[in-house]
């Protein structure tokens, strides 16, 4: 790729923790931390919610931390589509060691959904993408980058049992609150605009939010949270993938000119549409084929970027064939994405049960669908991933602990490693670290893996926690 990109992760929760007892979320977060097993704990505050002990940074450059009563797994700062699956499935590895070392996966399970069925309330994946300040963010170009980010949930929604009564109804097809539906998006009847900055209550498909913790002047941060959280691998790499590619037509300003009239409408009314026709009405007036305006936006990534590299080869090949598939048969797209793939699996369960799409039965199986366990989940047991995107269970694992080795993540996982154990006081963020008896090191670039500044850092940071020992040392004898 060619930016930074990093996901957040809000887990669901499914425990029979009985009243007055630690919370099942409160049980793992500790055992993560606990002797410094995966990452340092926070001893400073972060924010008014968040105070010290209540998550850290992990050692492969990542986050855990308990989120308005989730609990959350960020990964560390990733340039590659590989990376990012590798860390984003570290994080599902991270909690699952944690349950089987406790002996409590019978009793508790993460889910990797963004529904709580019985409360109506979710939760979220975001997206953080790196752009450049240079980005031309034309009204043109943002209208654009709105239309893509509403249509590309074709093939990137994880697809849910029911729906929710949303803020607005603004005209959908479908109304709110009715049961006997299966719809494309889990997050599509909590959105209420098309760009706002709150990341509750109002949420928005662009969160405007400048907080680019990169170098300001160079730097901002989209941050993305309409998108739902994937269990097959296609599903997420092609939702990270093709928004990063039209971010860089962006950045070139070559994104189509295409204007919907209204992206909230539009989201909402093609997840209540599983079945089609997926129309939309642009902005002149005129009615238009959802699929046929992604593959425009298709087109002018292969026009302007087809050779760059193998990766964005790749890419580009894989969306092709799945935009065609989704034009003329969804059906084979059967482990490939997600909604595809569980509204098929459902159906054959209502067939198999003679249920219909109302039944109580159906939310319990659209929760197993998005299992963390791999022994119990549905999506993963049907998951056919494109073979440039497959990873191995040990590659995994290494990702648990070792970070990306291509950006600043690397330094701050390294730096990590130096202050455990040394029982000196610590301040660890995205873009700052610092250690007690020292400059803080300031990590404006994250595509930097090592400056000369971070390695002198690094040194002396070795020898005040050699010193530090020493002292420990002498205070004993």
């Amino acid at each position: 790729m060619n930016r930074i990109v990093g996901l957040e992760t809000e887990y669901g929760c499914l425990t029979n923790d009985f009243p007055g007892t630690p919370s099942a979320i409160t049980r793992v977060r500790d055992w993560i931390f606990r002797d410094q097993r995966y990452g340092l704990i926070d001893v400073h505050q972060r924010d008014w919610d968040e105070p010290a002990g209540n998550g850290g940074f992990l050692f492969n450059g990542g986050r855990a931390y308990i989120d308005m009563g989730h609990l959350e797994y960020c990964t560390p700062e990733c340039l590659s589509l590989v990376d990012i699956l590798r860390y984003d499935s570290a994080g599902d590895a991270i909690l699952m060691n944690a349950l089987k070392s406790m002996r409590l996966e019978r009793e508790i399970n993460f889910i990797r959904n963004n529904i709580d069925h019985y409360s109506g309330a979710t939760f979220g994946c975001h997206e953080n993408y790196l752009v450049r300040r240079s980005a031309p963010l034309t009204e043109s170009n943002v209208h654009s980058l709105l239309a893509f980010l509403t249509l590309r949930m074709l093939y990137v929604s994880a697809g849910r049992v029911g729906a929710t009564m949303a803020a607005e109804t603004r005209g959908e097809l479908a109304r709110p609150g009715m049961d006997n539906v299966f719809q494309m998006s889990q997050r599509a009847d909590y959105i209420n605009n098309d760009l706002f900055e709150w990341v509750q209550f109002n949420r928005a498909i662009i969160n405007t939010r400048d907080e680019p913790l990169a170098d300001a002047r160079k730097y901002r941060r989209l941050h993305l949270l309409h998108g739902d959280t994937n269990v097959l691998p296609t599903s997420l790499l092609l939702k990270v993938g093709t928004t990063s590619l039209v971010l860089d037509l962006l950045e070139l300003n070559a994104v189509p000119k295409i204007v919907l009239a209204d992206a909230v409408v539009a989201f909402r009314n093609l997840s209540h549409q599983p079945e089609g026709p997926w129309l939309v009405q642009l902005a002149d007036g005129r009615c238009a084929d959802a699929v046929h305006l992604l593959q425009e936006y298709h087109a002018a990534a292969k026009s302007e970027l087809k050779g760059r590299d193998q990766e964005t080869d790749d890419l580009i090949q894989i969306w092709g064939d799945v935009l065609q598939a989704l034009a003329t048969k969804p059906d084979t797209l059967i482990g490939k994405v997600d909604w595809i793939t569980k509204r098929w699996l459902l159906q054959q369960f209502c067939d198999q049960e003679k249920i219909a799409w109302n039944h109580p039965w159906l939310k319990s199986q659209d929760l197993e669908y998005h299992q963390v366990d791999p022994s119990r989940s549905l999506g993963l047991a049907l998951a056919q991933t494109p073979k440039p995107w497959e990873l191995s269970h040990k590659e995994i694992n290494e990702a648990t602990l070792a970070a990306p080795h291509n950006t600043r993540a690397a330094v701050r996982s390294q730096a990590m490693q130096l202050l455990k154990n040394e029982g000196c006081s610590y301040y660890i963020d995205w873009e700052i670290i610092g250690a007690e008896g020292g400059n803080s090191l300031h990590m404006l670039n994250p595509f930097d893996a090592g400056s000369k500044e971070a390695q002198m850092w690094i040194h002396l940071l070795t020898e005040s926690t050699g010193r530090i020992a020493r002292r420990k040392v002498q205070s004993t004898l």
